[in-house]
């Protein structure tokens, strides 16, 4: 069964109480999050934002590699001036490789996957090094500081990156 009339039910509560449809289009705190995707990570509590403070932006991984599209119009059309990068640990993306996923899919699913690069990583610091140093060498990001965190879904605090 769906879980879509539970999300209707739920909005419907929430939006019965509603208070903030005047948020101005560009976030807050000027600030751009990149977090992964998984279900035990909640960016905003995490992080102590609320609607309207930052833009997250969410995928496997976190990677900021399949972020730079959303960055871009971040920083360009709505003021963004800081990124975040939240990786988090017992990640998923630690489990696989490419080659992994791929025959998955190939087997599987009978397609061939063969041009999309999945992301995994072997070390969770080094993915959050890694992926702050993509963003410093991109040219299309602008030079605003960039924080990498890991998220430790055991205690929920973040640990800072360096």
């Amino acid at each position: 069964m769906s879980v879509a009339r539970e999300f209707e039910a739920a909005n419907a509560k929430y939006a019965a109480s509603f208070t903030k449809g005047n948020l101005p289009l560009p976030p807050a705190r000027k600030v751009a999050v990149v977090a992964c995707m998984d279900a035990r990570l909640d960016p905003a509590r995490a992080l102590g934002l609320e609607e309207g403070d930052a833009h997250v932006i969410r995928n496997a991984g976190g990677r900021v590699t399949d972020a730079i599209r959303s960055l871009v119009i971040s920083q360009q059309l709505l003021g963004t001036r800081e990124i975040v990068i939240l990786h988090h640990t017992d990640c998923g993306m630690l489990t696989f490789t490419d080659d992994v996923i791929r025959d998955k899919i190939r087997s599987e699913l009978k397609q061939n996957a063969d041009h999309i690069a999945f992301l995994p990583f072997k070390d969770l610091r080094q993915s959050v090094l890694d992926d702050i140093e993509i963003l410093k060498q991109n040219p299309l990001i602008l030079d605003v500081p960039i924080t990498g965190y890991l998220y430790e879904v055991e205690t929920g605090k973040i640990v800072r990156v360096e």
